[in-house]
């Protein structure tokens, strides 16, 4: 056994106990899943999701895991490949700060079908996501920017990872086995960056969450991996990265905990666009605002935004969540950035396409990831401005729990009706009392 990366993930996940966790942390977890949740089954209609689901149980196992704002049930593996997709499709999840890694979507869709199928508490499911969480991205900071940059969806990448670690700890496995569960999770990275803003993206963290499983399915059964597979000779990190940073694994490993930097999305699109969307829809306020009194719109933004979401005209709500211009029209016409906006018939619309004709958007190397400028100029000649470093959802400005609460049960309503919203949100909040899981099961 060699002492390394590899070894020190598996230690952490095998032998960290709820109690031991701090408090905050643990409270975090559980803000995490009620994000989750409420993304998940507020994603069930969409066709994608229905798609995935026909697929996924084609040839069926044992029923024994939810799928999410179906009211069914399916085997786990097809259990966690759907709820990736669901919890994913609108991107509306989680997004880690300090990668862009979405790690629920991953991690929680693997750790919840199978603590299903094996009756586990949620305080078991709670500590498996938590330190998932803390495997997938600790990964993902050792390998950043180079491997995103390259044109991995590091959701999968180090999803699959995080989720192995999270299917790890709820079978028990101790720390040998649970390096290899990470092994194997990490010799299936899974989603390239050029299925943005197509149905394939939400397929990243599904088949991360299915990866996740079977690799600690196997490990659990003697099925073996190399000690080192994130860090030795010609190991994940070495394949897929030019700039691994070892010491990002191991610095502060088990004292400084990864989703404390966990962040929840108000808008449904590409985290990197809703500074944009944040300013729009507080400009639209001001004094002597409206649509059709706008010249032009121009914004100052970090460098990622035009990468991942330079879309300048998109055909449907998927790219339109990757189009600023479009995020930014929207916001200014409906004043709102949520599951509505983005949508087919709001990215066609003769009104925001207009508008979105008028954006200008330059890159400037200054702005921070969180940074943006916005400047609308009027007919008349003068000018609205307003610029954040701290949009709302980010680390410097968080969702309150009630917020969260809010979104959760905006999501579920139209779903499953907001008797049975408010009923799985109580459930929800309470996971960590939770002795099983039936509840989903009977509800969701």
């Amino acid at each position: 056994m060699t002492d390394g990366a590899t070894q020190a993930l598996a230690a952490l996940v095998a032998e960290t106990e709820w109690s031991s966790l701090p408090e905050e942390v643990r409270h975090e977890g559980l803000r995490s899943f009620v994000n989750w949740l409420g993304c998940a089954i507020g994603g069930a209609p969409h066709p994608g999701v229905l798609a995935a689901a026909r697929a996924a149980t084609a040839f069926g196992g044992r029923p024994e895991a939810t799928l999410l704002g179906m009211r069914r049930r399916a085997d786990p593996m097809a259990a966690a490949l759907v709820n990736g997709v669901s919890s994913h499709v609108a991107d509306f999840d989680d997004t880690h700060e300090g990668t862009l890694i979405h790690p629920s979507s991953p991690v929680l869709s693997a750790a919840l079908a199978l603590a299903e199928a094996r009756g586990a508490s949620g305080e078991a499911l709670l500590t498996a996501f938590i330190l998932g969480v803390e495997a997938a991205c600790r990964v993902g900071m050792a390998v950043s920017p180079t491997h995103y940059d390259a044109g991995f969806h590091i959701t999968g990448t180090a999803g699959s990872i995080g989720a192995a670690a999270a299917a790890a700890r709820l079978l028990g496995l101790d720390a040998e086995r649970t390096a290899w569960a990470i092994g194997i999770g990490a010799t299936q990275p899974v989603g390239l960056r050029v299925h943005f803003g197509t149905m394939t993206k939400s397929f990243h963290p599904g088949r991360a969450a299915q990866n996740g499983i079977l690799a600690g399915l196997l490990a659990a059964e003697g099925f073996g991996a190399a000690p080192d597979a994130i860090e030795g000779r010609r190991g994940f990190a070495e394949v897929l990265s030019s700039d691994f940073a070892p010491e990002r694994i191991s610095d502060g490993l088990g004292g400084r905990w990864e989703i404390m930097r966990n962040t929840y999305k108000p808008f449904a699109c590409g985290l990197v666009v809703h500074p944009a969307i944040d300013l729009c829809i507080r400009l639209r306020g001001e004094p002597g605002f409206s649509v059709d009194n706008v010249e032009r719109i121009q914004m100052r933004v970090h460098p990622l935004v035009l990468d991942l979401t330079g879309k300048r005209e998109p055909r449907s709500g998927l790219e339109g969540k990757f189009s600023v211009f479009h995020a930014a029209a929207v916001a200014l016409v409906d004043g709102a950035g949520g599951e509505a906006e983005f949508s087919d018939e709001r990215v066609l619309a003769p009104e925001v396409v207009a508008l979105r004709r008028r954006i200008e958007a330059v890159v400037d190397e200054t702005c921070g990831r969180t940074e943006t400028h916005v400047v609308i100029t009027l007919r008349d000649g003068s000018e609205l401005r307003a610029s954040t470093a701290a949009p709302l959802g980010s680390l410097a400005n968080p969702t309150p729990d009630a917020a969260l609460g809010t979104k959760f049960l905006s999501l579920v309503r139209p779903v499953l009706g907001g008797e049975v919203g408010e009923r799985l949100l109580s459930h929800a909040w309470r996971l960590a009392d939770q002795d099983r899981l039936d509840w989903l099961a009977s509800d969701a």
